[in-house]
């Protein structure tokens, strides 16, 4: 057997190689420690993923396995392993690491209802990442968000719109997020048979979403329905679908166990009945608070231990490694249960082709042109007008024409460049702001306006203010309001936010609502309302007095130029609601509940402010000519509906065909409306396009109170239209419904 190898990810091996009884031995000397053979074998890439893996753990000792088994983990230079830093970010854009493109946050990709974009954006997050971390490879820099393993996507269900960290999902509803998170998870992971471009990994596993402020010590005890209809799914389609490398747990517990020690949903939910067979992380911290936050053992010992037992494979945190070896002594753990954690871990950095020849692996000849490349920089423009959705368009004020006159663009986050970025961002040296955006599109001959006119949070210092009067002379005033990470985000870095980074209510902060109401009485032309925000916004007491309404969520670092390109008229909007926007918090359970009762668009009984999937256009969309292969349905039968999209505006527009599946009849416990499959459309004016959707007789079934799935017999409704089919989306504008009764047999 013969290796010609010179180096691997860093580290030179001389070509002095004795071959021995059919084993390669490399000369320890060179590394300057103890004199012993080494089984080289599983440098051999011809050799199966796990014999190799099993070569290699096999040869560590017991203190090597159990440094390996944090974030952190150091080289092992005897056995030419490297040091690695598991913990990466890329929520929309490598994170934290320097340059990169920002796209917009999750949250706004979940509004475009276009997993295609969502597989291109992650796509070119991971090309960037190959070559970032090639040349951090290169220079020696093995530091904490400089690798491959991202923590990325977080496919919580944002259930409340509380939780400041619901920007990082993709809404409220398992289907769409399923269909995004996938995608997304492919982009990162790419297509190559042998070799993982990233590892993915799917947080938080598996109630999580709020309050933030108690998410170290709360236990969720949602019913089984809910826990296998609302909260697995998306993870379910991630693990199985998407063949996700990495699962991370939650921090807080779930029926009583907390989640980063949890067999039910480490092992019987995740190994057993998904078959899962990547790396579980914990959440940063939280096995140490598994003794510390929760009470759930006496010791950092023990919780080391019942984490170790219970499927954890890696430990974000230094306090693994000493707290093991002490379980060891004390008998809690056994070397066997270290031996397996550890080979997980290795299978993930063999995927990566961390111990192949580079030449071997397309992705390491990735190169730094990619990092920022205008191509990236034209997708997150994409895919920021992609998600901007039209709430409001009185008498179709939008869009404005770009040789306008005096248009007065106005508000605290107009130009700012950190309302764009959102949370877990990278770093880009190309940051449009909205007024900067505008000002790139508008006539040369336009007289331009801009004052801030109010603080992002507070009350202006200075009672004099001649903002709002600025508005009387202006044909058109556009005013950006909204909020920022600062406000609404994670607990350790929402500092503008009082409430540990949820939002105590949905409404804007006070100032900006006084400052929205002094430009509507001092108005000349319409007023233009442009809101950035990670969550929905209460507009009571302010929506009448807008004549038009944009929700750009963040939007990354070509924000600025999508809102343009939309305010006047490049391109039509067609962003949907990825969650229901509630007319206040009066219509919302209980935050600590993690009952679905009253929750989201398919459980929630009043009448919401703008309902999911709403979004207007600047043109018309018809739904006519339904079909449908049967209306009776048995428990094996496949159905196929489809119906006619037609253009019938003046200009060039994309729409989302969104199917749902009605109950006629049930109880509390059964969601009035289910999103079943959803199809963006491009149409040119006048043009019409028969959309077609299939579904599986098991697409059809209900959860019963047990979480099983069952066949329901019974009378359901099918309905296809560009919004929620409620009467409230008729309200707004949305197109009228195709709808075909089916009966379930």
């Amino acid at each position: 057997m013969k290796l010609n190898i010179t180096k691997i990810q860093g580290f030179n091996i001389p070509p002095i190689f004795l071959k021995l009884g059919g084993t390669i031995t490399l000369l320890i000397s060179f590394f300057s420690v103890q004199s012993q053979d080494v089984d080289l074998s599983y440098f051999d890439h011809t050799i199966p993923l796990d014999d190799r893996v099993e070569l290699l753990v096999s040869q560590m000792t017991i203190d090597e396995k159990i440094a390996q088994l944090g974030n952190a983990a150091p080289a092992i230079p005897r056995l030419n392993v490297p040091e690695y830093n598991w913990w990466n970010e890329a929520l929309h854009g490598v994170a934290r690491n320097g340059k990169a493109t920002i796209f917009p946050q999750g949250i706004a990709i979940g509004a475009t209802f276009d997993p295609d974009l969502a597989k291109r954006v992650a796509t070119a997050i991971s090309t960037e990442a190959r070559a970032k971390f090639e040349i951090s490879q290169a220079m020696g820099n093995r530091s904490k968000y400089a690798g491959l393993t991202f923590w990325t996507p977080n496919v919580n269900i944002f259930r409340d719109p509380r939780w400041g960290r619901g920007q990082e999902t993709y809404g409220e509803d398992p289907f769409l997020t399923s269909k995004i998170g996938v995608a997304f998870v492919n982009g990162l992971q790419g297509n190559d048979e042998t070799y993982l471009k990233t590892a993915a990994c799917a947080k938080h596993f598996a109630v999580h979403s709020g309050p933030e402020e108690l998410r170290h010590e709360f236990n969720a005890e949602p019913s089984k329905k809910d826990f296998y209809e609302t909260y697995l799914p998306a993870f379910e389609a991630l693990v199985k679908e998407g063949k996700v490398e990495g699962v991370m747990g939650a921090y807080n517990a779930v029926y009583g166990k907390p989640s980063a020690a949890n067999p039910l949903l480490l092992q019987d939910i995740l190994r057993e009945n998904w078959g899962f067979d990547g790396y579980i992380t914990s959440d940063c911290g939280a096995v140490s608070g598994i003794a510390h936050k929760m009470h759930y053992t006496k010791t950092g010992v023990e919780a080391a231990a019942v984490a170790l037992q219970s499927g954890t494979n890696l430990n974000c945190g230094q306090t693994y490694a000493n707290n093991l070896k002490k379980a060891l002594v004390k008998g809690l753990i056994t070397e066997d249960l270290l031996h397996q954690r550890t080979v997980q871990l290795f299978k993930t950095r063999f995927r990566l082709g961390m111990f192949d020849d580079s030449k071997q692996n397309k992705y390491t000849q990735i190169s730094s042109e990619n990092i920022h490349s205008d191509e990236h920089v034209a997708l997150a423009r994409e895919a920021a007008q992609k998600s901007i959705v039209l709430l409001k368009n009185k008498e179709n004020i939008l869009p404005l024409s770009k040789d306008i006159k005096v248009p007065y663009v106005t508000g605290p986050f107009a130009n700012s460049a950190d309302m764009l970025m959102g949370s877990y961002y990278g770093i880009s040296p190309n940051l449009v702001t909205i007024l900067e955006g505008i000002s790139n599109t508008v006539s040369l001959g336009t007289s331009l306006n801009y004052r801030s006119g109010a603080l992002p949070f507070q009350k202006n210092l200075n009672p004099k203010n001649w903002a709002p009067h600025v508005a009387a002379e202006s044909d058109v005033t556009i005013c950006v309001v909204g909020t920022t990470a600062d406000m609404e985000g994670e607990e350790v870095d929402a500092i503008a936010s009082a409430n540990m980074g949820d939002r105590k209510d949905l409404k804007l902060p006070q100032n900006q609502i006084d400052y929205i109401k002094e430009l509507a009485d001092y108005k000349k032309g319409p007023l233009v309302l442009v809101i950035a925000s990670g969550s929905p916004v209460s507009l009571e007491g302010i929506e009448e007095h807008c004549d038009a309404i944009l929700q750009i969520w963040f939007p990354g670092e070509q924000g600025g130029n999508a809102v343009a390109d939309v305010l006047f008229g490049d391109v039509s909007p067609s962003g949907k609601l990825p969650i229901t926007f509630p007319k206040n918090i009066a219509q919302l359970p209980a935050y600590e509940d993690y009952s679905m009762k009253g929750r989201t668009y398919k459980f929630m009984e009043e009448e919401p402010l703008f309902p999911f999937g709403f979004g207007l256009s600047y043109s018309k969309f018809t739904y006519s000519d339904l079909e449908i292969s049967s209306q009776k349905i048995k428990s094996k039968d496949e159905v196929t509906i489809s119906c006619v999209v037609s253009n019938i505006g003046k200009q060039i527009a994309e729409d989302v065909a969104q199917l749902y599946l009605i109950p006629t009849e049930g109880d509390e416990l059964t969601a009035k409306y289910m999103l079943k499959s959803f199809e963006r459309v491009r149409l040119n004016a006048g043009e019409s396009k028969k959309v077609t959707f299939k579904l599986l007789a098991e697409e059809l079934k209900m959860f019963n109170s047990e979480g099983e799935k069952e066949w329901r017999k019974g009378k359901y409704k099918l309905a296809i239209s560009n919004a929620l089919p409620s009467e409230r989306s008729l309200e707004l504008g949305a197109s009228t419904p195709v709808e075909t009764l089916i009966n379930l047999k």
